[in-house]
């Protein structure tokens, strides 16, 4: 056996995974070439020698819950180009103006089609709220509804949506409330459906970056936008939201965390799945709204989050001889890899959901939290 299959051999056992086992979340080896492989390139590797099957899994959500939930994060030093990334999303802004549409095109637009044999009837492209919820319609309808009540939302009401997606808040708030809704986003892709999706009703989609805001609103909602601003542009992004927001209004930030501070994301979701983005902590978060705003409520159900990436996977699987002409085999495993490595990362309780709302000069007489 050679050394770097004992290492990763080891690293696994701590895990209770085993190599060519016969377990759902044990692996299966195709090619041997894989142990140096990982070894040298870390997770990007991991995730990379899957694409190009050198291994395979029953339950890849599985694997990464076990392998996340060991803490072997902590046992493996990084390799010197992760610290280069690392340095370089320290020094330079990645997720500057002119980067701002890199996501977009990359993630965004790769189909319509995808996201529609994927996501549920309103194509919410983030965490559904599963407290009362049998599938994932009806969780995505509940998160909906639980935003706006937390924003207090009324019929005339203007509000503000900074990453619309395919504009599925903005049809749901302008149809339930009777709200004016304004979305915006950087994805060619999701601005012509979203127009589509919202033809008949008060609603404005546009295809911008949320630094070229100048209007007033009577509430704010960012659902799943802030995993793309980049700690060196927090500060700036709650500025400029705060500078929108009329004064008795209410600001809704709905975004993944992640426990602890870091400047960048994992080397494998940065280079296939959202390129320059960053998972914020609660006290990144917490510094960029000092000084701007007053946190009325902090709402964390990150274990909802598996649970929909899960369903996700189900409507791809099911779904995938409708769309498969548009990609190839390895697009397939990079997007299985995808939903079932964060499912499991959350399911780990590695990286939350959090909703939090915010105020500018605070709620008199308090905030009443809503669940």
């Amino acid at each position: 056996m050679n050394k770097e299959r004992k290492i990763i051999e080891s690293l696994l056992e701590n895990a209770d995974i085993k190599i060519n086992g016969s377990r759902a979340w044990d692996i299966k080896i195709r090619n041997e070439k894989i142990y140096k492989r990982v070894i040298a390139g870390g997770s990007l590797a991991l995730g990379e020698s899957y694409m190009d099957g050198w291994w395979d899994c029953k339950k890849l959500d599985e694997f990464f819950y076990r392998l996340l939930r060991s803490g072997i994060n902590k046992k493996i030093k990084s390799n010197f180009k992760l610290r280069l990334k690392i340095l370089s999303s320290v020094i330079f802004n990645l997720q500057s103006k002119s980067r701002a549409f890199k996501v977009g095109e990359k993630h965004y637009d790769i189909g319509n089609e995808l996201y529609k044999n994927m996501l549920d009837k309103r194509m919410i492209y983030t965490c559904g709220y599963w407290k009362n919820a049998k599938n994932l319609d009806e969780a995505q309808e509940a998160k909906l509804n639980l935003v706006c009540k937390k924003i207090g939302l009324k019929k005339g009401m203007s509000v503000l949506d900074i990453g619309c997606g395919w504009g599925g808040f903005a049809k749901y708030a302008a149809e339930k409330y009777k709200a004016d809704v304004v979305g915006i986003t950087v994805s060619k892709e999701q601005v012509s459906l979203a127009k589509k999706i919202c033809r008949g009703l008060p609603v404005e989609i546009k295809l911008q970056d949320y630094r070229n805001l100048n209007e007033k609103f009577d509430a704010i909602v960012s659902l799943g936008m802030f995993e793309h601003v980049g700690v060196k542009n927090y500060k700036e992004y709650m500025k400029i939201a705060g500078n929108c927001l009329n004064d008795g209004g209410l600001f809704l930030l709905h975004t993944i965390g992640r426990n602890e501070s870091k400047t960048h994301n994992d080397p494998w979701i940065d280079k296939y799945i959202f390129p320059n983005g960053a998972l914020p902590s609660i006290k990144q978060i917490g510094e960029a709204i000092e000084g701007l705003f007053v946190m009325e409520d902090w709402h964390n159900f990150g274990a909802d989050y598996d649970k929909t990436l899960m369903a996700w996977h189900d409507n791809f699987n099911k779904n995938w001889d409708k769309i498969k002409s548009n990609y190839d085999e390895r697009f397939y495993r990079m997007w299985e890899y995808y939903l079932l490595s964060c499912a499991g990362s959350f399911r780990a309780r590695k990286n939350q959901t959090w909703q939090i709302v915010l105020s500018k000069k605070g709620v008199e007489n308090g905030y009443k939290s809503i669940r």
